[in-house]
């Protein structure tokens, strides 16, 4: 009886093993977006910078605005709700591609979705340099993001730009039925000479 419990208690324990192994061996780790876009964020939170919104409907028309620091996030809010790909039950659901890009001397880091359909971010995209900033570490320059909504309200296209301490740009195509599309594109730069 003595002989069998020891060796229950072992079986469980190298099962208990071999499900701990396994679940290591399936988690992925991916960059988050959201972590870089939220330490942009907090950055802002306590900076001097005059932070300028460009909202431009159609091509036509655009309006220009400053924003107070405490509606950044706000204005930010798309970048700052997608999902976190350093969460494993969200990373399962996305695949990495990189790429060195000789053109602009860039790494380029890729999450896609493995079910498209599935998804309304379709990519996030990481430019990343080559050069070491001061501690060592290589410096993500700009993020893109596609995010598409299609239902039967609508649909959605959104194609984001973070530039890194810089500024941010969304330009967003939207189409109700029986509507003409409609696109805006939203331009907040905090740190910029050149908005145009």
């Amino acid at each position: 009886m003595r002989m069998f419990h020891l060796v229950s208690v072992t079986a469980m324990v190298l099962l208990f093993t071999a499900c701990k192994t396994k679940e290591k061996k399936d988690a992925v780790k991916f960059v988050s977006v959201q972590s870089l876009i939220e330490q942009q964020a907090a950055h802002i939170d306590t900076s001097l910078y005059s932070i300028r919104k460009i909202v431009t409907h159609d091509s036509l028309h655009s309006d220009t605005s400053f924003i107070a620091r405490e509606k950044f996030r706000e204005a930010a809010k798309e970048f700052l709700e997608i999902p976190d790909l350093s969460d494993p039950k969200i990373a399962r659901r996305f695949k990495e591609e990189s790429r060195y890009d000789t053109l602009i001397k860039r790494v380029i880091i890729t999450y896609i979705p493995l079910d498209a359909q599935k998804e309304e971010i379709k990519k996030q995209e990481l430019v990343v340099s080559t050069q070491l900033d001061n501690n060592g570490y290589n410096k993500v320059t700009n993020i893109i993001v596609d995010r598409v909504i299609n239902n039967r309200d609508g649909f959605k296209s959104q194609q984001m730009l973070w530039r890194m301490d810089k500024s941010f740009l969304i330009i967003t195509t939207t189409q109700k039925p029986g509507e003409p599309e409609v696109a805006t594109t939203t331009k907040v730069a905090w740190n910029e000479e050149d908005l145009q």
